[in-house]
């Protein structure tokens, strides 16, 4: 049967990587509805490409965005805006949304897919760093499956028992014997540099990533470490567990992308090249396997494996991650919202790369927001994101 699929995102790198998988096998998978922020030029070439039944725009694009289709002699629904990305979510004819917007952006349209029962491959880490509980609550109260493709969460869920993949809170049963998670990380871009070295860079230093090809906010994150900060926040709300469960481990390779361990002693890991198309075909076919596209690993081409203990003071960021997952998902909502803020900072020219992390830990201390759980809604949550951009936003502002 095939699947009809809504990619939201589909400019962005994972969208790349999506598209190609489900262009590779035609008769499983249909591409039902597109989304775009800045790149529309692209975005219209995937229409040409795809022909999907709808498409999102930002909401002062709509009208100009359907006359580009209508001239191309192509006839799909245009909507606009937040509330577009929630009807395309919804919407009755499709059945997994592939939820790859950057940023907190991407919280309402993937919640909503939660409640709508989809099933949802999670790219967008924030709808967990700024809703886990919520989100989580929502997959299982309305029957929704949630899937991660990250590469790191993607191979701890495969190395997962079928009965943990299938009821996360499993993983508290004893004779799954699951004692620690693993999270690898590369080090980025800065890892055999020194704090003072981070200082002087540049954009260009920070978004070149040694093994990924990722857009500058994740590059950014991956410099800083606070991508591996957010992806531990994501990762105690996907396994249930608490953030004294899963450890962190540099692994420059970027071979093996996580790892589970287990009470006999035993480490099952995840080995793959660095290609997003690896964990993405995985969790579209899921229980299944189909072809991804990605370049085998080539073992007898693979050189030592590293693993390095992360350095806290210079990479501030995953510090401040785990501080925030003990205080609660109020702190972790703040965490997030002043590290987007600081990061279009520092891409702008405003401040250093290391000041992301003074900058966050200001926010963290000085932000007054209030104690939130499970019963939170979507208004408490944007309402405390709001206030962290607020804050952020002056601070930064003041030390120009």
């Amino acid at each position: 049967m095939t699947q009809r699929i809504a990619v939201l995102g589909a400019t962005g790198s994972i969208g790349d990587s999506t598209l190609s998988i489900l262009a590779a096998h035609p008769h499983d998978y249909d591409v039902y509805a597109l989304s775009g922020y800045q790149r529309l030029d692209k975005l219209l070439a995937l229409c040409q490409q795809f022909e999907p039944t709808r498409v999102c725009v930002p909401s002062a694009d709509v009208d100009g965005f359907a006359k580009r289709l209508s001239d191309i002699g192509l006839t799909i629904d245009v909507v606009g805006g937040a509330e577009g990305l929630v009807d395309i979510a919804t919407d009755s004819q499709v059945d997994t949304v592939v939820a790859a917007i950057v940023g907190a952006a991407g919280l309402p349209s993937t919640l909503a897919a939660a409640r709508a029962g989809k099933r949802i491959l999670l790219a967008n880490k924030e709808a967990l760093v700024m809703a886990g509980q919520v989100m989580i609550a929502a997959v299982k109260s309305h029957n929704a499956t949630l899937l991660p493709i990250d590469s790191e969460h993607n191979a701890i869920f495969q190395c997962l028992p079928a009965a943990i993949q299938q009821n996360n809170t499993q993983i508290h049963e004893p004779s799954h014997g699951v004692r620690k998670l693993w999270l690898t990380a590369s080090g980025g871009p800065f890892l055999q540099q020194s704090f003072a070295q981070m200082q002087q860079a540049g954009v260009a230093e920070a978004v070149k990533h040694p093994n990924w090809s990722m857009g500058q906010k994740i590059s950014v994150d991956s410099a800083t470490m606070m991508n591996k900060g957010l992806e531990l926040i994501e990762a105690c709300h996907l396994f249930d567990l608490p953030e004294n469960k899963i450890n962190v481990v540099i692994h420059p390779q970027s071979i093996i992308h996580s790892m589970v361990e287990y009470s006999d002693g035993s480490f099952l890991a995840q080995l793959g090249s660095p290609d997003m198309k690896t964990p993405i075909a995985h969790a579209l076919s899921y229980p299944n396997r189909i072809d991804s596209g990605s370049q085998p690993l080539d073992l007898f081409a693979l050189n030592d494996l590293e693993f390095i203990k992360p350095d806290l003071q210079k990479f501030a960021c995953l510090r401040l991650a785990r501080q925030a997952m003990q205080a609660g998902t109020q702190a972790t909502i703040v965490l997030n919202a002043a590290n987007e803020i600081a990061v279009a900072a520092f891409l702008a020219g405003q401040i250093r790369l290391t000041d992301i992390a003074d900058i966050n830990e200001q926010a963290l201390t000085q932000v007054k927001v209030p104690l939130l759980d499970a019963s939170a809604d979507i208004g408490d949550i944007l309402s405390i994101d709001h206030e962290a951009r607020r804050y952020t936003s002056a601070f930064i502002a003041k030390m120009a």
